[in-house]
């Protein structure tokens, strides 16, 4: 039987800081998302990830995205320099993408840095190296099979832990209950929070809050496919319980990707509360 991602669950990936800590101690995640025809993508993730609690946050990404991000999270550094994970391919469309960005991406996926890969960079995870955490949605994860020659399925929790063992990579495959799977098999799902859930920017959201939790765990201890898996399903629970959180704040009425992220703080807290 497939478990089922907890509150407790979701605990062991969260660390409250001690006055002994500094801001690369805690987590420097670099995020490199958005396009001039998408840039809320990256004003979405980089949002979540300061709100999930981490040190600091890169971001490098197009002009357009940059300005509106460093608008809204004045505290993001724009520039390069040391991350210990890497967000890449919310807001971007791999059909668009130039050579020169293909080759930067292909970097980071041959690094030693763990990696979400999500939405328009998913056609190069496959082949690469790195530690990854794959996010892609149903239609996603279609064509990323389909690319690894892989036959439909009808059951999720089957077709994940496939491409997952296909690609040596944890795959989060989104939707009202996300599946979870590591290359060894292992498995777990996360219930939504809200139907609500389901509106555009929450998977960059998601992207955010898993990078900030994978930066924070890379500070202090390098994580394994196993470890990945875990603060996967963590991100999920977390993103799904803000989501909740935002909307009970309004009545059970529907809510914004930007909702879920200013609700992140908040969901955290609570998931400190039970360690």
């Amino acid at each position: 039987m497939t478990q089922v991602w907890s509150m407790h669950d979701a605990a062991r990936a969260l660390t409250r800081p001690t006055a002994a800590d500094d801001k690369y101690s805690r987590g420097v995640l670099g995020i490199r998302t958005g396009s001039d025809e998408y840039p809320g993508a990256a004003v979405l993730g980089v949002e979540a990830a300061w709100r999930t609690g981490l040190g600091m946050v890169r971001y490098l990404g197009p002009s357009r995205p940059t300005a509106l991000v460093l608008a809204r999270r004045p505290e993001t550094v724009a520039a390069e320099g040391r991350v210990q994970a890497w967000v890449i391919g919310s807001g971007t469309d791999p059909s668009a993408r130039s050579v020169a960005e293909s080759d930067v991406l292909r970097g980071l996926l041959a690094e030693d840095e763990p990696v979400v890969v999500d939405a328009g960079a998913l056609d190069l995870a496959a082949g690469a190296t790195a530690p990854r955490i794959l996010t892609p949605h149903v239609r996603e994860h279609a064509r990323l099979r389909s690319a690894l020659g892989l036959a439909e399925s009808e059951d999720p929790v089957a077709a994940t832990r496939e491409t997952a063992a296909r690609t040596g990579a944890v795959v989060l495959l989104k939707g009202a209950t996300t599946v979870i799977a590591a290359p060894d098999g292992w498995t777990t799902t996360v219930a939504s929070g809200t139907p609500w859930l389901a509106t555009a920017g929450t998977g960059d959201v998601l992207a955010g809050v898993i990078g900030a939790l994978v930066a924070g765990a890379a500070a202090s201890d390098w994580p394994d496919a196993s470890a990945l898996a875990a603060l996967a399903a963590s991100g999920a629970w977390l993103h799904g319980h803000a989501a909740g959180l935002a909307s009970a704040a309004v009545g059970g009425g529907p809510i914004t990707a930007l909702d879920v992220a200013e609700a992140l703080p908040r969901a955290v807290a609570e998931v400190l509360a039970v360690q």
